[in-house]
């Protein structure tokens, strides 16, 4: 049982080493190395979300149906791999624009299935995976640390490195997968008189005809807009602060990555604990303290300097761990619990597509837009104070939202009621 718990560890801390080379600080290369300008860099966001919208669902479907899922994960980082290591070729924005799109083609799926794969090879060993899910997935959240330290301390947080190092750990990610990781073999089921629908996996989109899975799906886009803010702007607004004469020379300045990494840090702590979160609220006020941790997220990050008011800047750090795992983590479970093995590949693909996909594009897309507009001085500068508020206000909005709307009555350990 341990050889297969040090094997899912592994792949989840190479699985987020690989997001978090990059993710975080493409910001400084876009805006600072390229020159590059925030409508454009909105659009470069959204290109998780265009993948993730179509990508985890066909791949799940396929997993579901006709390949090993971890044979399907290893070929995808491959390709990815190789994509990321051709992007510092790329000197224009709008070619920059479809390699990463492609990137990202061959990444996001693997999102729903490195979460597949784990509760396949659970189950087959009949481990619950409420209770040890949380513990091998923390490791990754460890390999996003990494990552970011890794890109930060090396120099690379403004320069095309950070996507060789990305590009050469989706590639050992791969060989990896394919080599060692346990068998998940697709659900071997009887087509002969099955629907196309049947046959082809697409029963998994049955899940918004209840109405709780649907208002589930609705917030889990409206909260993947939020995350895709953070995880675009966190970096580049610390790194603004250099524009500032009293703090140009702080260690938020010089270390962004490393004091961002609080956050990472923060989300080792609040995956432990989900267990005893999800089995003692549920998942409507899991859910909820995740959008209310959201609202001090960015309202913090408005208030907050690296002298000062350093400690609202680490406060939000430390929050984030509560804003991100109670909505992404436990979200993930609660799919996985209000669903049967038949459709598990296709139904994580549909959460990605919710969060990571509509979500990131409307996060993208819209507060670039907005930024571009609104909230830029004349200097260039943007107004990060009411940038930070106004997402604040978002987050609030959509929680009101969920409070009212979503009913819940199971908890999320009893029987799977989707079939």
């Amino acid at each position: 049982m341990n050889n297969i718990k040090i094997r899912l560890t592994v792949m989840n801390f190479l699985q987020f080493f690989i997001w978090g080379a990059w993710m975080i600080t493409i910001a400084n290369y876009w805006f600072g190395t390229k020159g590059w300008n925030s409508v454009e860099f909105g659009a470069i966001f959204s290109t998780m979300g265009i993948a993730s919208i179509f990508m985890p669902t066909i791949c799940g479907i396929i997993a579901d149906r006709w390949i090993n899922v971890e044979k399907l994960y290893g070929i995808l980082h491959i390709l990815g791999g190789l994509t990321f290591l051709s992007i510092p070729f790329v000197n224009d924005p709008v070619t920059f624009f479809w390699v990463i799109l492609l990137a990202m083609l061959f990444y996001m799926p693997t999102m729903a299935l490195s979460s597949s794969i784990a509760y396949c090879v659970l189950d087959s060993y009949k481990l619950d995976s409420i209770k040890h899910f949380p513990s091998i997935r923390v490791w990754g959240t460890v390999g996003f640390i990494v990552a970011m330290w890794t890109t930060n301390l090396s120099g690379s947080k403004a320069s095309e490195n950070q996507f060789y190092i990305a590009g050469t750990a989706a590639i050992l990610l791969g060989l990896y997968s394919i080599l060692l990781l346990p068998k998940c073999p697709p659900a071997k089921s009887e087509t002969k008189g099955k629907s196309f629908v049947e046959i082809f996996g697409l029963d998994a989109f049955k899940l918004f005809k209840y109405k709780k899975m649907a208002i589930f799906f609705l917030f889990s886009m409206l909260l993947g807009a939020a995350l895709q803010l953070t995880n675009a702007y966190g970096d580049t607004y610390l790194d603004d602060f250099k524009n500032v004469a009293a703090y140009q020379d702080s260690f938020v300045v010089k270390y962004s990555t490393i004091i961002l990494s609080i956050s990472q840090i923060s989300e080792t702590l609040f995956i432990l604990a989900i267990p005893f979160f999800l089995g003692r609220f549920g998942i409507k006020k899991v859910m909820l303290m995740s959008m209310i941790a959201w609202v001090f997220r960015f309202g913090l990050f408005a208030f907050g300097n690296p002298t000062d008011r350093l400690w609202m800047i680490i406060l939000s750090c430390i929050i984030y761990g509560m804003a991100f795992d109670f909505f992404n983590i436990s979200g993930s479970l609660f799919v996985e619990k209000s669903t049967n093995r038949k459709i598990r590949s296709s139904a994580q693909g549909l959460f990605v597509m919710m969060t990571n996909g509509f979500g990131a594009i409307i996060g993208s897309w819209t507060s670039g837009y907005i930024i571009q507009k609104y909230f830029l001085f004349d200097n260039g500068m943007k107004d990060w104070y009411h940038i930070w508020l106004t997402f604040a206000g978002y987050a609030l909005l959509i929680g009101i939202l969920f409070a009212i709307l979503f009913r819940d009555n199971k908890n999320i350990t009893e029987e799977k009621e989707i079939e």
